[in-house]
């Protein structure tokens, strides 16, 4: 299904921003609304699978926390395996870790050793891209699992922040932009 402008528009309607959270001079996009209404969560995860339904994916990376609410549905639309990322000491076992850059410090990202088999196909889902910083650690992860990144599929970009520019050559899709 391809995603409208009648589509982005409603989807659009419910997401809440919530100005200067969790600092000043942020916008902060609220999905909760959306998230209250099973039609319009429905509609959201069906734009978000459909310009990957053909792409072979076999697993879908969600990044802790939001990315687990996008990611899990949808791997279950894609016939896909879920791959849960999460902060450092959340996972069982022999984990591998990314440390990535934040605009103050670092932070980590882990995933299960054996999480992705060689050559996997993978798409990794969150709600938002913003900065890039995130993605880009967990498109890592996939590297070192020498696993396929077919691409990225966030819910909303954030366009003004610029993120595509550090990811060149991978394929982005959005459902919707501000």
């Amino acid at each position: 299904m391809p995603i409208t402008t009648e589509i982005q528009q409603q989807l659009q309607h419910l997401i809440r921003v919530v100005p200067n959270y969790p600092k000043p001079d942020v916008d902060f996009r609220d999905i909760t609304p959306l998230l209250g209404s099973a039609a319009d969560f429905t509609l959201a995860i069906v734009a978000m699978i459909a310009p990957w339904r053909d792409e072979g994916i076999t697993h879908v990376i969600g990044i802790e926390s939001r990315g687990f609410i996008f990611g899990a549905p949808v791997a279950l639309g894609l016939g896909a395996a879920f791959v849960p990322l999460r902060k450092p000491g959340k996972l069982p076992g022999r984990v591998v870790r990314e440390t990535y850059a934040l605009e103050y410090g670092t932070d980590t990202l882990e995933m299960h050793a054996d999480a992705l088999p060689t050559g996997s196909r993978v798409l990794i889902v969150d709600d938002v891209l913003a900065s890039g910083g995130t993605a880009l650690a967990a498109g890592r992860l996939v590297q070192h699992a020498e696993a396929d990144l077919a691409g990225y599929s966030f819910f909303i970009e954030i366009e003004a922040l610029g993120a595509r520019r550090s990811m060149p050559g991978v394929r982005i899709e959005a459902t919707l932009s501000y």
